[in-house]
């Protein structure tokens, strides 16, 4: 989905049920989550200075065939295939028509697996919407190094102006899904960590590349204003009781029907903390009277507002940097989003 106006995120529509990449504006995916230039910064990560991500190894429908034969034998006669788009952090199959096979593409992302088989499960009951639920566990073999999973498949298109009827009010709908998931218990639920690259936890976490890459763009984006955006978001920080946030809301993974929000999807960043990187696709995707719905309907206070924006910020200029080297109509749009994020932030003061 594009924003109504200048946000510049670049989408395309199709029924794949998991294009968890969910990646940047200008990608395959259409926000800013663990996909491509988020293998980085987090603490405990040898590539922390780099904007490039994990090491992405991806396999074919043999292999899976494989794995469901061996692993799952019930279901070994039905027929695999690709989805139409495939995701980021995982492979996605169909397997049959009602069920999905999801395999992790690097170990990074293989850490997800076991928290959304404890907790989608748990959270699925308590939301507003349908959200995927894990149907079966595998183990690493044949050739396969993670633990992977059997999801039933979720119908419906990818979120886009195409498809999306009324953008306010899709708007008000995902804030109702957000609000109604941190009402959600969050005693016992994971803590910001490397299973969800930190997401929940204090922007402090990504600082130092945050101002490396204010400082690598130099001139291609405003530096003072910029880093006023940052330092304004770290100032502003969460001093509530954690909460459940999705960790990655972007159009890939939100999944429409009818013209409306029909699922959420790509619970892989999931976690209990500060809900404020749940507000990044404010920026992303919504402009104008979508933005403000959106805002208005999370009941979200400034400094929450301040920091969500800063997650915005952060990854914008982590992928811009990124694309300048390898895509240049990409690293356009990705520009305009920091300009979005700018300019609403000069006429917020």
């Amino acid at each position: 989905m594009t924003p109504d106006t200048g946000a510049g995120v670049r989408t395309r529509t199709s029924t794949a049920q998991d294009d968890d990449r969910a990646s940047v504006p200008g990608q395959d995916g259409d926000a800013f989550g663990p996909g491509q230039g988020d293998g980085t910064a987090a603490p405990g990560q040898d590539d922390a200075a780099t904007v490039h991500g994990p090491d992405r190894r991806l396999v074919d429908v043999d292999v899976v065939r494989r794995l469901v034969a061996r692993q799952l034998p019930q279901w070994a006669d039905l027929p695999v295939r690709p989805v139409e788009t495939g995701g980021w952090d995982n492979q996605t199959f169909r397997l049959g028509d009602r069920m999905t096979v999801r395999l992790p593409t690097a170990a990074e992302y293989a850490r997800a697996v076991d928290k959304e088989h404890r907790w989608l499960p748990v959270l699925a009951p308590q939301l507003p919407l349908p959200i995927p639920v894990p149907l079966a566990k595998g183990e690493p073999g044949e050739g396969f190094r993670f633990p992977w999973s059997v999801y039933g498949w979720i119908e419906g298109e990818r979120a886009g102006l195409d498809t999306v009827g009324d953008l306010t009010a899709f708007a008000e709908d995902l804030a109702n899904f957000l609000v109604a998931l941190r009402g959600a218990d969050a005693a016992g639920g994971p803590a910001p960590g490397l299973h969800n690259w930190f997401r929940g936890g204090p922007l402090l976490t990504y600082d130092e590349q945050t101002r490396q890459m204010i400082e690598v763009l130099g001139d291609r984006v405003p530096g003072d204003l910029a880093t006023q955006v940052w330092e304004t978001a770290l100032r502003a920080t969460w001093d509530g009781p954690p909460v459940w946030f999705h960790g990655d809301v972007a159009v890939g993974n939100l999944l429409v029907r009818d013209g409306a929000l029909s699922a959420v999807i790509g619970f892989g960043t999931c976690g209990v903390g500060d809900p404020a990187c749940d507000l990044a696709i404010a920026w992303t995707l919504f402009t104008g009277e979508s933005r403000d719905a959106y805002r208005e309907r999370l009941g979200v206070d400034p400094g929450t507002w301040a920091r969500g924006r800063g997650w915005a910020l952060w990854k914008a200029l982590l992928v811009y940097a990124d694309e300048l080297e390898t895509d240049a109509a990409a690293a356009a749009l990705t520009r305009a989003v920091i300009e979005e994020i700018l300019t609403e932030y000069t006429a917020s003061r």
